[in-house]
């Protein structure tokens, strides 16, 4: 298609305003900065035509456009062109000419974003586009979203010393949050909610609290906007709220930046990386490569499609459809070698510009499938990401699973890198707090650090993330309160979220009067907390839990960018006692390193197991009941002994405890029966009148440390 005469004259006006165009390099994608102007590069195999297009910020219509010559401007397989007189701030795309049948869908009359934009216009306020009534699903609809363009930004910042902090993964602390969700309730107290700014303001608290890693649901460009339900209760528009649907890769979502000046997001985003750093905490990202915001062959066409569709998605050649292994329209390609380099590429970028410390995969099994969808034996992908020199002292954590029926926990393909989100931790922890049945000895393997999953594949206990609770699902809080998911807001009439949640509401359904049944949902949450901080291997805390957070029910909010997923912070102070809980929880397990064990084998720690009985741990099918003791370099001035007394059982129970050498004796740490009291101060535990056993009250869960006799003071002169 042949650019029209009006834009060819405005072409012409602004080349002799000192525009011009050459050649350019097809290396490396994206635009590049240089001297006198700017390199774009961008790949298509099937195009018969690419032009350049570029905008000013805040007008719709560009200010030029340059069909690039298939001879001059094509170096195989790339689409390339230096222009000289254009600076930081432009915004650009691409058209596309080619075939647009059953596989292919070029449409010159899109403007398409580039995969390796940096940043995205047109969405720096969050539900900008909320005001747009859709009456159908807006993926049906097709067409570009109108006015987003790539925009090159300049990526100058003042990092000064700043770098990775590389912490290693035993000794560290994850604390899953959602940027907007956690700081934009009235009642965080920030200066700038629900942005990468608040996320600095809640620095004192992270520290105070002890985790050492946030892990922030996606911060790539998404729209927010791209729900087109109502909430059937309120008739209120429902969001894409959480964002895993990326569109860029390698852009910063703009609308999480309190500064809503284009490209503001880049700068924004690492002030708030560096100022984590500064603190000693790191940055992870939950990163979205399996699928994109596209949809499925009905859907919007912003980049992926429109630029090269049966390379950068699995596409059912008879059919055209797209293969759904993200449960989410589109599967991206990931094992074909151009999006293997995207996704490698974006992973270094973020690593290497925006000083990142780590990513968790989203349904990373996707990563492992090959074009036509088969598993891979050794998918080419996992392995470039743990073997690639610039990502060697990343943190790479896998969900290990996809919505196609692949399950890999514990087989995910690892190279002896690759850590993993334990949902089998998960399921086994909550049924063993809820009193299943049958429970006993899947608890004794995950507090030991899950080695049926990764002793085998050579990995460590640290390669496992275990978690109780994360954004998808129940808060902690709900677990306790809830026997049933309660979604009807999402307006799915009840169809989303898991339906199998191990959860139990200690007596009666959602809020309760009921003193006796509060007391029972709070000392369950104490016992969740404590074998998860307690367990080999590294804790995943969702944000909120430590106070006892609730989405009333809901299991699936992904849609509810309202009070159901802000984080509530009057909560803080109304469950002071709680927050205090898990803050003492973390800080004995930080300065016991008896927890961040880091190989199956000789490594000085001893585990024995035992029930009611020393030595006489019960296995049984209604067995609810366990005893662990774990001590490490045992006989040394500096030896750690504890007692770990896990009872599920609604009867209480007399507890053997062993004999401990002359000097020490046997001091309590945690009681979860005992209501406000149920954890000592570090360094301050209570000394146990009998050393011989401990009564333990119903549902709760002990933790005994041995500590050397404490020497009376000697009588004041005075």
């Amino acid at each position: 298609m042949a650019v029209d005469q009006n834009i060819r004259e405005k072409l012409f006006q602004v080349i002799d305003s000192n525009f011009s165009i050459s050649r350019g390099s097809p290396m490396p994608l994206g635009p590049t900065l240089q001297r006198h102007g700017i390199n774009f590069a961008v790949f298509s195999k099937h195009a018969t035509g690419v032009t350049l297009v570029l905008f000013v910020p805040g007008e719709m219509e560009p200010i030029a456009e340059f069909p690039l010559d298939p001879h001059y401007n094509r170096t195989g397989q790339v689409w390339h062109a230096f222009v000289s007189g254009v600076d930081v701030g432009i915004q650009y795309g691409y058209r596309m000419q080619g075939p647009h049948d059953h596989i292919h869908k070029f449409d010159y009359d899109q403007v398409l974003l580039d995969p390796y934009a940096r940043s995205v216009s047109g969405s720096s306020r969050w539900g900008s586009r909320h005001d747009i009534d859709h009456h159908h699903d807006p993926l049906a609809e097709g067409g570009e979203v109108h006015g987003q363009h790539s925009v090159v930004v300049d990526g100058e910042f003042d990092w000064e010393f700043d770098q990775p902090l590389n912490r290693p993964l035993w000794e560290t602390i994850i604390y899953e949050m959602h940027v907007r969700g956690m700081t934009a309730n009235e009642n965080s107290g920030v200066k700038h909610p629900g942005t990468f700014r608040g996320l600095i303001d809640k620095i004192p608290y992270l520290k105070d609290l002890g985790i050492t890693a946030i892990e922030l649901l996606p911060i790539n460009e998404f729209d927010e906007s791209g729900n087109w339900r109502r909430n059937p209760l309120t008739g209120e528009r429902l969001f894409d709220y959480w964002g895993y649907n990326s569109i860029a890769f390698f852009a910063a979502k703009a609308a999480y930046a309190s500064d809503n000046g284009v490209g503001a997001e880049v700068n924004e985003f690492k002030t708030m990386v560096k100022a984590m750093h500064d603190s000693g905490i790191e940055v992870i990202l939950d990163i979205v490569f399996n699928h994109t915001s596209e949809g499925d062959e009905r859907g919007r066409t912003l980049s992926f499609r429109g630029i090269d569709n049966s390379v950068y998605y699995m596409i059912d050649p008879k059919t055209g459809r797209h293969y759904n292994y993200s449960g989410c329209g589109n599967t991206m390609n990931c094992n074909h070698p151009v999006v293997r380099d995207m996704i490698l590429d974006s992973l270094r970028y973020w690593v290497t510009e925006m000083h990142v410390d780590g990513f968790r995969f989203d349904l990373a099994s996707i990563l492992g499938r090959g074009q036509d969808g088969s598993v891979l034996p050794n998918p080419p992908l996992l392995e470039r990401i743990a073997a690639d020199p610039v990502l060697a002292n990343t943190k790479i954590i896998a969900e290990a699973w996809d919505a196609g029926g692949l399950y890999q926990v514990g087989t995910f393909p690892a190279w002896g890198r690759w850590a993993e989100w334990n949902g089998k931790f998960r399921d086994d922890i909550r049924s063993f707090v809820k009193s299943d049945p049958g429970a006993v000895a899947s608890l004794a393997t995950r507090l030991s650090g899950s080695a049926d999953l990764y002793q085998g594949s050579g990995r460590a206990p640290y390669h496992s993330i275990n978690f109780v609770t994360s954004h998808d699902g129940f808060t902690m809080s709900d677990l306790v309160s809830y026997n049933t998911k309660h979604n009807e807001s999402n307006g799915e009439r009840g169809a989303d979220g898991d339906n199998d949640n191990h959860s139990w509401n200690c007596g009666e359904e959602g809020p309760t009067k009921s003193a006796e049944i509060n007391k029972l949902r709070r000392q369950q949450v104490k016992n969740m907390a404590t074998l998860l901080m307690l367990s080999h291997g590294v804790p995943m805390l969702l944000a909120g839990d430590e106070f006892g957070r609730t989405q009333n029910g809901n299991n699936n909010a992904y849609c509810q960018d309202n009070t159901t997923s802000w984080v509530d912070w009057s909560l803080a102070k109304k469950n002071k006692d709680l927050l205090e809980f898990f803050q003492r929880l973390i800080q004995f397990r930080r300065r016991n390193t008896i927890f961040q064990r880091r190989t199956f084998g000789d490594d000085g720690i001893t585990i024995a197991w035992h029930g009611k009985h020393l030595n006489q741990p019960d296995w049984s099918w209604e067995s609810r009941s366990l005893a662990m003791r774990m001590f490490e370099n045992q006989g040394t001035e500096n030896s750690t002994d504890i007692y770990l007394i896990a009872h599920a059982h609604w009867v209480p129970a007399a507890f053997e405890l062993p004999a401990l050498p002359s000097g020490r004796k046997w001091y309590r740490f945690i009681d979860t029966s005992c209501g406000k009291d149920s954890i000592a101060d570090v360094d301050c535990e209570i000394p146990l009148s009998d050393q011989c056993s401990y009564n333990v009250f119903p549902r709760s869960t002990v933790l005994l440390i041995a500590k050397d006799i404490e020497t009376q003071p000697l009588p004041s002169s005075n």
